[in-house]
């Protein structure tokens, strides 16, 4: 698990087992398998709450690593609504959003997953996976 810091091209999205886990699904960790666009590797990936993940403004900030507009076009992410814009333009369910660089360990591909974990209302806290891409770095 890693930030990313250069820019970078989308490509495909990972088959992912599971993207949404609810209250205690969740705790420790949500743990869930991707399938490699490449090798067909299976990977586990474990999102700790409140551990795991870097704000998805660094992505998106100054269009430093990527432009809104591909995080948008992709899916990864959607615009906040106005009662949530605390959280940043561009989040997932309006819940506090981070991503996270991660490795086919089989291939060595490179991918970023973009989740939100947050209380949706009282009682109700989602970890909300919105997808894992193969990305590549740009020169």
């Amino acid at each position: 698990m890693y930030s990313i810091s250069k820019k970078i091209s989308i490509g495909k999205k990972a088959a992912l087992a599971k993207d949404r886990f609810v209250n205690d699904e969740a705790i420790p960790a949500a743990i869930t398998q991707f399938t490699c666009c490449n090798c067909n590797h299976e990977n586990t990936i474990k999102i700790f709450p409140y551990q795991s993940g870097f704000p998805i403004i660094q992505i998106y900030h100054e269009d430093k690593v990527l432009p809104k507009s591909e995080l948008l076009k992709n899916g990864m992410v959607a615009e906040t609504s106005q009662r949530m814009i605390h959280l940043g333009e561009l989040t997932v369910n309006d819940l506090p959003t981070l991503y996270f660089g991660t490795d086919c360990p089989s291939c060595q591909s490179k991918y970023i997953c973009v989740f939100s974990y947050g209380e949706r209302q009282p009682g109700l806290e989602i970890l909300q996976i919105s997808g894992i891409w193969e990305y590549q770095e740009l020169e």
